[in-house]
């Protein structure tokens, strides 16, 4: 029997079902304006990064709606520069990286949006979430969620969003790792560790988007890292935007995350554009990484 998301999801709270439902519509309509919204805008995001217009669309398209639901109290958005207060009876206050691998749309290659959500204000440590998410915008669009009841998979039909598989365990012993950053700005310990998987038959999948390198290993299970490099001791990935949510996927299907020696869920931030190393994946590759980088 098909089930579909708005089924799936009366198995938890209400107003927790009801973000994430209106979550799950919004993406249908970023989806089918990415074909329109290409080429470069004029203004830089707080990361000094030049930002595209879909990046610029998708961020306001999305604080724009949660202000209308009244669900969400609070933004942390990679491509805002202080926290975006919406409604003070909100409910929720929302981590979002509107579209994770923009740079991925000229050529027709992975994007994605990252969400996380939490009661506690912002900023606080990753642990406080109470649901995480992310969709994929790949030939077919899906969407996964993680809250109490689980890692759960859908993708979207005819029918709306339909549930692929629940109750996802990253797959063991893992077959597949995914690196960010040049090979030559790799630090000793983990070149080393690197090499190691390669010839232990782990095979390379990068693609340039967090999303779709970490859904591979969703679903083959594996690695996936942005280092500290060379020329980024403190890595490149945002905390709130892209590792937090993540990690939080990734520990509650049994797998691990950290920035080199504690969970990326207990990083006390210190600051909402705060940048970390990150590796991810399965819980004994990542404590193997963690003793290797000691």
């Amino acid at each position: 029997m098909i089930k579909t998301l708005e089924e799936h999801l009366k198995g938890i709270d209400n107003e927790l079902a009801g973000l994430i439902l209106k979550i799950s519509e919004l993406a249908n309509i970023i989806s089918s304006e990415l074909p329109y919204r290409r080429g470069k805008a004029d203004t830089k995001n707080v990361f000094g990064e030049v930002q595209l217009v879909i990046d610029k669309w998708a961020d306001q398209f999305l604080i724009d709606e949660f202000k209308k639901s009244n669900l969400v109290k609070a933004v942390v958005s990679e491509e805002q520069p202080d926290i975006v207060k919406l409604n003070k009876d909100g409910i929720f206050n929302v981590t979002l990286d509107p579209l994770d691998g923009s740079s991925n749309i000229e050529s027709n290659n992975l994007v994605g949006t990252i969400i996380g959500i939490y009661k506690k204000d912002l900023p606080c440590q990753g642990k406080h979430q109470i649901a995480a998410m992310y969709i994929l915008y790949g030939p077919v669009t899906t969407l996964v969620y993680a809250a109490e009841n689980g890692v759960h998979e859908f993708l979207y039909t005819s029918k709306g969003f339909v549930l692929r598989e629940e109750n996802i365990r990253i797959p063991e012993p893992g077959k597949l790792y995914g690196i960010g950053g040049l090979r030559k700005d790799w630090l000793p310990p983990f070149r080393k560790y690197i090499e190691g998987l390669e010839e232990d038959g782990y095979k390379l999948r990068y693609g340039g988007a967090f999303v779709g390198d970490f859904n591979q290993i969703l679903h083959y299970g594996g690695i996936f890292a942005y280092p500290a490099l060379a020329t980024k001791p403190g890595g490149k990935l945002r905390l709130f935007a892209e590792a937090n949510p993540m990690s939080f996927i990734a520990e509650k299907m049994g797998g691990a995350s950290t920035n080199g020696s504690m969970s990326i869920l207990e990083i006390k931030p210190e600051s909402i554009s705060q940048r970390v190393p990150i590796y991810i994946g399965n819980k004994g590759l990542v404590e193997k990484l963690e003793k290797t980088l000691i």
